[in-house]
């Protein structure tokens, strides 16, 4: 989400896109049934405010809540939180492992099989795209870009736990 934030002119704002995609799935382990229905009450009970809740449950439009994405960074949101899924599921069947040789035609390839990483909607990617504005490569492009800038960092502190 940082990445994306300073893609796209808000890069005064990257440290907040980066906590909303953070906390975006903050009530999902513990109530996937209820999934950013019990996001607002974890959040306040923490000192969020209410524009960063309704961000944080924008990401959920039309499949447990009624929170449009408005703002670019709850729309990017809404649009890479399926992605990344599929992004990160087809770069574990890559020899390295890794986004940082994804290519974008690799990718469409995986997007088009049904049958891969199943869970991950198609329809709510493209619906993203489409909130954008963007077509599909141009999301795709932009997400695999965003992943492989932060993935070595994930990966460190990952290693760090």
């Amino acid at each position: 989400m940082k990445w994306f934030a300073a893609d796209l002119g808000f890069a005064d704002e990257a440290d907040y896109w980066g906590l909303v995609g953070l906390l975006h799935d903050i009530d999902y382990e513990q109530f996937p049934e209820k999934h950013c229905i019990k996001a607002p009450e974890l959040l306040r009970e923490n000192g969020a405010g209410e524009d960063f809740i309704r961000s944080v449950c924008s990401h959920c439009y039309g499949i447990n809540v009624d929170i449009k994405p408005e703002h670019t960074m709850e729309k990017v949101l809404f649009a890479a939180d399926e992605l990344t899924g599929l992004i990160a599921a087809a770069a574990l069947m890559r020899p390295s492992k890794s986004v940082s040789d994804m290519e974008l035609s690799s990718l469409k390839k995986k997007f088009k099989d049904k049958k891969f990483a199943a869970g991950c909607s198609r329809e709510v990617i493209a619906r993203g795209a489409q909130m954008l504005g963007w077509d599909l490569d141009v999301l795709f492009e932009k997400a695999i870009l965003a992943m492989r800038a932060c993935e070595r960092g994930v990966a460190d502190e990952m290693k760090a736990l």
